[in-house]
């Protein structure tokens, strides 16, 4: 905004107490300026000596689950649970009557939908675990034009070898194989036999890793957190049906893709404490009988071990490429108790097509019995979204209160329309509301059109996975009640790391009187992919993407963004010719404002010999000081209004930089790891693991675990800004101001630290063109002009607080003709002696 905005001697100053401070302020100025000097100077030698002389530091916690990452536990939790048990007998069951029990499964197994080979043309790879039948991972394989992956993980570069779900031997070193992916590095290594056919298998136990031994899943995600992508590492296996040495497999490793869902202890440094492990989009009995699910729970008391229980499943081998598995939960009376009039049975089905973001789900629950029954499920949403960024990104929410969280519920209904329910709001209620801790969507004690939902999604910043009807309708009418939840422990969550809290929501379907060998049954999609505009607008799912304010600016400067990026290749020179595009077109305001200010600057001895007249009156001085614009000519707002105008450009273009997708993993140079992600801070140092966690924790600290040397180059062109272009102080007050001004900058260093890269290039770019543009036009501006004075013997003087000409006192302006014209003044009552008495004429 134009230095006219705030007139340099405005306000006079309000006497020995601010020349007292004046002192008190340099001095505080002064030491603060030391400190930062030499702090910057000891850290920057530090930081030189550090990678000089200091040994390698120790491999960093990568998130990326069992098989290329440190957990926080040895394995997989949900995976880890106690193989062999079965589902138990209710209590209040009567065995006598119930038929023999058909023989189950007494291990869980994990199976895979989709793919991460190029060849394939799968967008996902799907890990389904038959314990819950439910989804335990989900990794997103899309390539690009030059075969590579098209979301990658961007907060790790080390390299790949695919989601083993590795378990420690418990009898033999080792790490055992739980599942091996299709297209994975790990699908495809190598042997060093050819009749054994190339990859891992299931059941395989790794000994050894680039010939060094391992004694235990986390020895194997350590060495593997050391590794870059395209490394090839060899793999000594033992294998279960082979006798003799072991066997050698060399894999080619590669980059991460990203792992939208995944299981919170499988999250890395990037997790939390507090989240719970739980697979996503569960099913569970909601109503049997006359027993329903209580408020605030996950499940009807005594049949908790239904979300655990194992499923058959069965892979089908459909005709077209489409992937499908489907779960079977066979229920039996005595298993279920005395609600239950017989057998029930839970069918659930995943299918994944090629292409495509979107997996078919279909939730049955079938009445095997010979009577009818009152049953009703709860499907739970997805949870454990990434956290890809959350202790530097900022996403932006449409609700006028509260924030967003990085992980957020979002739904759309008939009566809410587009909602948000923010992480902090969620977790602050769970806190304060443990009986109830889930805000309602929707109850069933609301109209029927009321409960007709759209979507509901858990959202995060440039991803998002949504419930949906299947295609061709609009709406789910068949939920009674919904709800947003989180899903952790509340009081474990660490303070000032709320913003990680992992969420999910659910749905109940209407209760059902479902005849002998009926059923209720539900077909849905889940979308789980990145926020494509075009992509989501096919969906209905264009309210995911926020711009806040000045939306259509946003979307409109991201399009010239995209178009330019088109023509030369290259998003950070797309980001500074962008800016300077805008610049270019605001030049004619800037000039204005530049005029403006330097006319305010000429006025400066004249105001301050008016506020130094009247320092005693305010109301006297005001009205002096706009009677002496007034004549000369000047107005303040001139400078204002213009930047006014300005604001909704800078503010949609910021807005644009924010949530666009295409930033994400973009290079500002190609073949530099610094600045590899215009989306997230440029990274040029980790000092994580021996700067002090109040500084360099993530969420916890005021600077993050990384140097960024982008943020610095902002706060000093700023500083350099202030320095060109603020007027000089014309009194001690105005000195003060601007002194506190230069110290709110170096404050303002700590709020920029963590920008993104992308944003950090618009500032720069502007802030040059600013100084450049200002030193222009000041050689351009047209000369000053001289202050009109009081015509000879005419001294002026002051009526009723304005400063007047003695020849032109009395004579009115324009606006106060028109003032009077508009709103006459009332005639003042005459004394009571000479008014007339009225005449009484009949």
């Amino acid at each position: 905004m134009s230095e006219a905005c705030v007139p340099a001697s405005a306000v006079s100053a309000v006497g020995p107490t601010v020349t007292e401070l004046l002192p008190i302020v340099f001095f505080v100025e002064r030491r603060l300026l030391v400190w930062f000097i030499s702090s910057s100077l000891f850290l920057a030698i530090y930081i030189l000596l550090n990678s000089l002389f200091a040994p390698p530091p120790a491999p960093q916690p990568v998130a990326d689950g069992p098989a290329g990452v440190v957990e926080p536990a040895e394995a997989d939790p949900v995976a880890e649970q106690d193989d062999d048990a079965r589902p138990p007998i209710a209590a209040d069951a009567d065995p006598a009557d119930a038929p023999e029990e058909q023989p189950r499964p007494d291990r869980p197994s994990l199976i895979t939908l989709g793919s991460m080979d190029p060849q394939s043309g799968f967008f996902l790879l799907a890990t389904l675990n038959s314990r819950g039948g439910a989804i335990e991972r989900l990794e997103l394989t899309e390539r690009n034009a030059e075969g590579k992956l098209r979301y990658r993980r961007v907060d790790t570069t080390s390299g790949y070898l695919g989601y083993l779900a590795g378990k420690t031997s418990p009898d033999r070193d080792g790490c055992i194989v739980g599942v091996v992916g299709p297209g994975t590095p790990a699908a495809l290594a190598v042997p060093d036999e050819t009749s054994q056919g190339p990859g891992l298998r299931v059941g395989d136990r790794i000994i050894a890793i680039g010939g060094r031994a391992i004694t235990s899943s986390r020895e194997l995600n350590e060495r593997l957190a050391q590794s870059r992508p395209g490394q090839s590492v060899s793999l000594e296996v033992v294998r279960p049906d082979r006798e003799g040495p072991p066997l050698i497999l060399t894999a080619v490793l590669s980059e991460h893709p990203l792992d939208l869902i995944r299981l919170s202890s499988t999250g890395g440094a990037d997790e939390v404490l507090g989240n719970l492990d739980r697979l996503s989009c569960r099913v569970t009995l909601s109503q049997l009988g006359d027993r329903n699910l209580p408020t605030g729970t996950t499940s009807i008391e005594g049949l908790e071990w239904i979300g655990e229980a194992i499923y058959d499943h069965e892979v089908k081998a459909a005709e077209s490429v489409d992937q499908e598995v489907v779960f079977s939960l066979p229920l039996s009376q005595r298993q279920l108790g005395s609600a239950a009039t017989g057998p029930v049975k839970i069918t659930r089905s995943f299918a994944i097509t090629p292409g495509s973001y979107l997996i078919d789900m279909d939730v049955q629950v079938e009445n095997e019995g010979e009577q009818p029954q009152r049953l009703a499920y709860r499907l739970e949403g997805p949870n454990g979204i990434t956290l890809e960024g959350w202790w530097y990104s900022t996403k932006i929410s449409p609700n006028m209160l509260g924030g967003a969280a990085a992980r957020d519920v979002v739904y759309n209904t008939v009566r809410d329309r587009h909602r948000l329910l923010s992480g902090y709001d969620l977790l602050k209620r769970a806190k304060n509301q443990p009986r109830d801790p889930d805000p309602t969507i929707f109850g069933e004690d609301e109209a029927e059109q009321n409960r007709s939902l759209r979507y509901a999604a858990v959202d995060a910043q440039y991803f998002v996975v949504a419930l949906l009807p299947p295609e061709g309708t609009e709406y789910f009418t068949d939920f009674r009640r919904s709800a947003a939840t989180v899903v952790a422990d509340p009081r474990e969550i660490p303070i000032h790391q709320e913003r990680a809290v992992n969420v999910s929501f659910f749905v109940d379907s209407l209760v059902s009187e479902v005849q002998p060998g009926g059923s209720i049954r539900e077909s849905l999609r889940l979308f789980a992919g990145p926020k494509d505009p075009d992509m989501l607008a096919s969906l209905g799912l264009s309210d995911a993407i926020e711009y806040g304010w000045f939306g259509r600016v946003s979307r409109f400067l991201g399009w010239i963004l995209h178009w330019i990026n088109w023509g030369i290749g290259n998003y950070g020179l797309a980001i500074i010719l962008l800016t300077c595009l805008v610049r270019f077109c605001l030049f004619p305001i800037s000039r204005n404002a530049a005029v403006n200010a330097q006319r305010m600057q000429e006025l400066a001895p004249e105001l301050k010999k008016i506020a130094e007249k009247y320092k005693d009156d305010m109301e006297a001085r005001l009205k002096a000081q706009r009677e002496f614009q007034k004549r000369v000519g000047f107005n303040p707002l001139a400078g204002c209004l213009p930047a006014l105008l300005q604001l909704p450009i800078f503010i949609g273009l910021y807005r644009c930089l924010s949530v666009d997708l295409e930033l994400r993993q973009e290079p500002f140079f190609s073949n530099q790891a610094w600045a590899s992600n215009l989306a997230g801070p440029d990274m040029l140092y980790y000092w994580g693991d021996w700067l002090w966690d109040y500084l360099a924790g993530r969420g916890t600290g005021w600077l993050g675990p990384y140097f960024n040397i982008l943020p610095v180059f902002v706060v000093a062109l700023f500083l350099v800004q202030q320095k060109l272009f603020m007027p000089p102080p014309t009194d001690e007050q105005t000195a003060m101001t601007q002194k506190i001004m230069t110290i709110m900058t170096l404050m303002m260093a700590i709020f920029f630290f963590r920008v993104p890269a992308g944003l950090c290039i618009y500032f720069i770019t502007s802030s040059l063109w600013g100084i450049a543009e200002r030193l222009i036009v000041k050689r351009t501006l047209p000369p000053p002009k001289p202050i009109a004075a009081f015509p000879a013997g005419d001294a002026g003087g002051v009526v009723d607080g304005k400063v007047t000409s003695t020849r032109t006192a009395g004579k009115k302006s324009l606006t106060e003709r028109i003032r009077e014209q508009v709103k006459p003044e009332p005639p003042k009552a005459l004394p009571p002696n000479k008014r007339k008495r009225p005449t009484n004429k009949r």
